[in-house]
């Protein structure tokens, strides 16, 4: 565990370091974000933050690579490589569309690329855990990968719309699946896992950038960030749950067999709900599903009252709820996670709408005034 958190570090100094001068080689290159119709923020502000966080990650790899106890899972395994490789291609994708504003369709194709190229390299999906279900064949194994890689990769894309809050919501996905995949290594021989690998190096990379992404942002992470973080999120999903085989661990009488499928989806919902909204919002329109507007979940509790930073915390603390939720089912039975969940929901559901709220109280409270003639 020491030696993750060492990784993790790496990770978080990297990034944190280098982030400054990131923004200002995007300054250089124009590649500042212009402020258009459905922005929060009141001032251009440079983008391109994904090329410091993509530096944490890579110095963070290479120094894994180089340790006494996670070198073993290098040996004779390409996976941790192949990531890396795919990172920075996605990256580079990224950049391009902070500079010159790609079009969407270009934009897409190049992530389908590159999740193409990553899923052929050997990160795919082999087996469900859905019975006996596996894959057809490597082509169709590659191709569903890919999909998901993609999908990801936009769902990311679309929240990130707050100071703080992509980084944020992934970090928090990167913590939850990464003490999962943690607690699944330590019943293998080694206890060295690339899964857990990415997952702790993608929270220091996101803790680093956090300390400039706050709000007001110094730097925006574009979507070479945004990109990266659903790519790396992703990743460690694949590489965990594609190989796993529910008959073969050692757990918890009441971790359910499906968890492996369920704390990806979980880990990412927020993301994932956000942009299957927006889609269908959009094609009910007869827009593109690529068309931006103001209706986000983030621009929604902007409207009903929150700050910039309350509607970033409130949001994280959403994603944080289902990403350790379903993670308690590895302990607890499901009737006492559910209970707790429900209790943690009722909560945020108040914190929520206390915005409107308290508004809501004012009025009537106006009304309801002595002399307060009623029209």
């Amino acid at each position: 565990m020491r030696i993750y958190l060492f990784i993790a570090v790496i990770a978080c100094a990297f990034t944190w370091l280098l982030t400054p001068l990131v923004r200002h080689l995007a300054i250089q290159f124009g590649a500042v974000g212009k402020v258009r119709a459905r922005d929060v923020h009141t001032i251009p502000t440079p983008r391109m933050g994904g090329v410091g966080m993509l530096a944490g990650f890579v110095a963070a790899i290479v120094f894994a690579s180089r340790l006494p106890f996670i070198s073993n899972a290098f040996i004779g395994n390409d996976e941790a490589w192949i990531v890396t490789i795919g990172a920075v291609l996605i990256v580079a994708l990224g950049v391009l569309d902070d500079i010159f504003d790609l079009d969407w369709m270009l934009k897409l194709a190049g992530q389908l690329g590159v999740s193409v190229f990553v899923s052929w390299g050997g990160i795919r999906i082999v087996s469900l855990p859905f019975g006996s279900l596996v894959t057809a064949s490597s082509s169709l194994s590659a191709a569903f990968t890919a999909l998901v890689l993609v999908v990801s990769i936009n769902a990311v894309n679309f929240v990130d719309g707050l100071d703080g809050l992509a980084a944020g919501i992934a970090g928090i996905g990167g913590i939850a699946f990464g003490a999962y995949s943690y607690m699944i290594a330590r019943h293998s021989p080694s206890y060295a896992s690339i899964a857990t690998l990415i997952d702790v190096a993608l929270v220091g990379v996101c803790v680093g950038f956090l300390l400039h992404n706050w709000h007001p942002a110094k730097l925006f992470m574009g979507d070479s960030g945004s990109m990266l973080l659903g790519y790396l999120v992703t990743c460690a999903s694949v590489i965990m749950t594609g190989h796993l085989d529910p008959a073969t661990l050692h757990t918890s009488q009441y971790v359910p067999a499906i968890m492996p499928v369920l704390l990806p989806l979980f880990v990412l919902f927020l993301p994932l709900l956000d942009m299957i909204l927006a889609v269908v919002r959009r094609l009910a329109r007869g827009q593109s599903p690529m068309h931006p507007d103001r209706q986000h979940l983030h621009h929604r509790m902007l409207r009903i009252g929150h700050s910039v930073q309350g509607a970033v915390l409130i949001l994280w603390a959403w994603a944080a709820l289902f990403a350790f939720g379903s993670l308690l089912t590895m302990f607890y039975t499901w009737q006492k996670v559910v209970g707790l969940c429900l209790c943690a929901a009722a909560v945020l559901v108040v914190l929520t709408m206390r915005p409107w709220l308290v508004q809501r109280v004012r009025v009537n409270r106006q009304l309801n005034k002595p002399g307060h003639h009623h029209d």
